[in-house]
């Protein structure tokens, strides 16, 4: 490493203005600043000194996901060798996962770095570490057999679209990789519904069983089928069809506490989804006018993307609420919003997605309503108070 940081530092003046490749500066410290920490420091003033700066936190949510990440791998070979009829051993299984998902992450990286790059080399900004979560979370809520010119178009929409037209990371109304997902959702229908899209492989002519469906639970539901619905068991560990990283309930927990323990996540909005979420599922039990609405209401946070939209896509510190009550509310309303789209409009089986895009649209205006109310009762006791009543009368 001592010899890399001596070939940077001998480059560097070369990519510093004045230097031959100036232009190219913001590509340079980009560059400088993933593979090592930066070494500027305060020199006077009052400053707020912390370890935790943008690289670090956005390091700590991708270690968060690769629980999910790796047993998504699995669970992409394991639904393939089970669909198939085939036999074969732990390796055998990760390994054909591993080559289904990792062009997922490659594709996802290199079109969004590449786009960031060139938004930042327009405007002569810093490149910021915001992509290196979203390059992730993106393969993670798609199915595993979309094509990659697919992952391209959807990454590219969703930084240029939700992202840079914004103002580039931190300025964004809504979640990119959500958005991603979004487009494509709404964009090719095929590749996102229908029984053959969540396993790897289930194409014509492939061999596949003809009597086997790759359909999700969310999917079987929407259709009245509550038969085929997996055990309870297999739904928290994660050995269902469904998108890569949204399968596995226990890899999502472990994320969460990895998340809670850093301080990086906020538990209060985690909580309070799988409360809406909880409280809408009563309520529909109460009415139980179908098959889906008398579904028990925890039965909810194991199908679907419940769980890693409530850990890892409400959380964004970017499009959620900021105020501390405002996450209340926030994460209340988009669990309890991401139930009742899925139990009243069958077309979107998975609600969880429209919630939250829809919640990071209102995110801001909670803010509003929460800090107003904070200012007009501080208002209302200062006027109570004796000291502000001495104020009115000088």
């Amino acid at each position: 490493m001592r010899s890399l940081r001596r070939f940077i530092d001998k480059i560097k003046p070369q990519f510093q203005k004045g230097g031959k490749f100036e232009k190219l500066q913001s590509t340079f410290e980009g560059f400088e600043t993933f593979l090592f920490v930066p070494d500027k420091v305060t020199s006077a003033g009052a400053h707020i000194r912390d370890s935790m700066d943008m690289k670090r936190t956005m390091i700590v949510v991708v270690i968060a996901l690769l629980p999910a990440l790796l047993f998504g791998m699995y669970n992409a070979g394991y639904q393939h060798f089970l669909a198939t009829g085939e036999a074969g051993t732990f390796w055998q299984i990760f390994s054909y996962g591993f080559l289904r998902v990792f062009p997922l992450i490659v594709v996802s990286y290199v079109t969004g770095l590449t786009i960031e790059f060139i938004f930042a080399q327009i405007r002569g900004h810093e490149i910021n570490e915001g992509f290196l979560v979203t390059g992730m979370l993106i393969p993670l809520v798609m199915p595993v057999d979309v094509p990659l010119w697919m992952v391209a178009v959807s990454t590219a929409f969703a930084v240029i679209i939700g992202k840079e037209v914004f103002g580039g990371t931190g300025m964004n109304i809504l979640n990119p990789a959500l958005t991603a997902r979004a487009f494509l959702f709404f964009a090719y229908p095929a590749e996102m519904t229908g029984d053959k899209v969540w396993i790897a492989g289930m194409k014509e002519g492939t061999g596949i069983l003809d009597g086997y469906t790759g359909s999700t639970a969310l999917g079987e539901l929407a259709q009245n089928i509550s038969e085929r619905i997996p055990a309870d068991l297999n739904s928290f560990l994660g050995f269902i069809p469904g998108s890569v990283g949204e399968t596995s309930k226990l890899a999502i927990l472990i994320g969460a506490i990895i998340l809670i323990y850093a301080g990086v996540g906020s538990w209060k909005i985690m909580l309070s989804v799988f409360a809406g979420g909880l409280l809408m599922g009563l309520i529909f039990n109460g009415f139980a006018a179908n098959e889906y609405m008398a579904l028990p209401a925890y039965k909810h946070f194991l199908m679907g993307g419940f769980a890693f939209g409530a850990v890892f896509m409400a959380t964004d510190p970017v499009t959620a609420s900021q105020t501390e009550t405002g996450k209340w509310i926030y994460g209340l309303l988009t669990g309890m919003l991401a139930i009742l789209i899925r139990v009243l409009n069958p077309a979107y089986p998975e609600g969880m997605m429209l919630a939250i895009l829809l919640m990071n649209v209102f995110a801001p205006l909670i803010d509003y309503y929460v800090v107003e109310s904070n200012v007009k009762k501080r208002l209302k006791r200062i006027r109570r108070s004796p000291a502000g009543n001495r104020k009115q009368t000088y």
